[in-house]
């Protein structure tokens, strides 16, 4: 409980943590963050760690700190870094899923389990490489899609081409959209409910796609006692 209470308060204060973070380290600030977007896109133990909301309080804090007298981060550099981070993350995701294949997936598994797969597989089927651009837009989902796919031995020149758009595309608009309205009044004074409410707005397709799924699963269950 303890744990949930510091995340929640980490969210909540995402602009001055990553103030004092600045403050603190400086430079090394870059390899921080650079080192939170890789293991939230490349290690499947981690979907945890926060992306969106990341990516937008650190645009955000750059643009607040280019002061006189303030330690600074270039947004340039720091929007290389993080593409290069979203897009290795990926890769590495890809290799990891190819090399443990299908055995870690289970019929009676909690997490990993084999319906997980023939659901992912089937949606790879229905809408093509696109899955792994709107996959870096949905939390949780962006952290399995890389490794379901490289499970599901998804042709690798094809997910890179992809896997480069989507993180291309995710870094610039939520680093950039920091950096010119993170400091903008009502934003800043309310910031710990912009940070919620981008949390909460990537929740909804998951959201919306798990309900989906329980009516398909009571339908069929009706159909068959009937």
């Amino acid at each position: 409980m303890d744990f949930l209470l510091q995340l929640l308060d980490y969210f909540r204060h995402m602009d001055t943590h990553l103030a004092e973070l600045l403050r603190q380290y400086g430079g090394w600030t870059y390899a921080i963050l650079f080192l939170i977007i890789f293991c939230e896109t490349g290690l499947v133990v981690t979907p945890f760690l926060p992306g969106d909301s990341l990516l937008f309080a650190a645009g955000a804090v750059v643009a607040a700190a280019n002061k006189p007298g303030d330690p600074a981060l270039s947004i340039l550099l720091l929007w290389v870094l993080m593409m290069v981070a979203a897009i290795v993350g990926d890769s590495v995701n890809y290799q990891i899923g190819r090399w443990l294949g299908l055995r870690v997936f289970k019929e009676d598994a909690k997490v990993m389990k084999m319906e997980y797969l023939r659901r992912t597989e089937a949606f790879y089927a229905k809408h093509g490489g696109k899955t792994i651009i709107l996959a870096r837009f949905i939390p949780i989902v962006r952290t399995y899609a890389p490794f379901v796919a490289g499970a599901s031995r998804m042709d690798y020149p094809r997910f890179l081409t992809y896997n480069v758009i989507g993180g291309v595309v995710w870094i610039t608009l939520f680093l950039f959209a920091g950096y010119f309205f993170g400091n903008i009044p009502v934003v800043q004074h309310n910031f710990e409910y912009v940070v919620i409410g981008i949390i909460a707005v990537s929740l909804i397709p998951p959201v919306l796609e798990w309900l989906k799924h329980r009516r398909e699963k009571a339908a069929a269950e009706s159909t068959r006692a009937s």
